[in-house]
């Protein structure tokens, strides 16, 4: 069996987007690097509701020391034309709390996202973005589902993930939420990403 470590760990990566006609790019967290930028976005008005990390300096920074530290998952950031504007927790089910809700699979895979700057919200810049990293996560052939437990409150975000292929699935009372059980299966994004490359999305 491959290493599920190796085959999800292939960053960074890059594509070019002709519908936006920008450069998408995801690159792993950098502690040094990008600390202070994930501080400063989880202050944001838009971040607070849903992601509940708007502590201190010194708080943050043990947070983000363990969650790079365990190898379930993969710390992201998002970058268009090279501009960090996203951040993204790309997982895989069987090491992940979400995994207690649903039969999953070995191979299924999880994402949690959120766009950091301001300026770069309303312009529906998240849609190419994520069905980048769903086609990215989805070049792991062994992989058949991916999953997203968006906060039931979070009416924009669930509209997101249904137009990128996510289907509804269950309400789940996680520690930190409500969250809303989402799959996407391989055979309906992969119709979408045909549909988003000729620009019918």
């Amino acid at each position: 069996m491959k290493s599920k470590t190796f085959v999800q760990q292939q960053y960074p990566f890059e594509r070019y987007d002709a519908v936006i006609k920008k450069t998408i790019s995801f690159r792993r967290v950098s502690m040094e690097g990008d600390l202070e930028r994930l501080h400063s976005w989880m202050q944001e008005e838009h971040v607070i509701p849903f992601w509940k990390l708007n502590i201190s300096w010194e708080q943050y920074t043990a947070h983000l020391q363990k969650f790079l530290q365990d190898d379930h998952q993969t710390l992201l950031i998002g970058e268009l034309d090279g501009v960090p504007m996203s951040y993204w927790e790309s997982y895989w089910v069987s090491g992940d709390i979400i995994g207690n809700y649903y039969e999953f699979d070995e191979y299924d895979q999880g994402i949690h996202l959120l766009i950091g700057p301001r300026e770069f919200l309303g312009k529906g810049l998240i849609y190419p973005l994520l069905m980048t990293i769903l086609h990215k996560k989805f070049q792991v052939m062994e992989t058949q589902k991916i999953v997203a437990e968006p906060d039931i409150r979070n009416e924009k975000m669930i509209h997101v993930f249904k137009k990128c292929g996510f289907q509804p699935v269950k309400e789940v009372e996680l520690p930190d939420k409500t969250g809303l059980l989402m799959i996407c299966e391989r055979k309906g994004f992969e119709r979408r990403w045909t549909d988003w490359q000729t620009n019918k999305f």
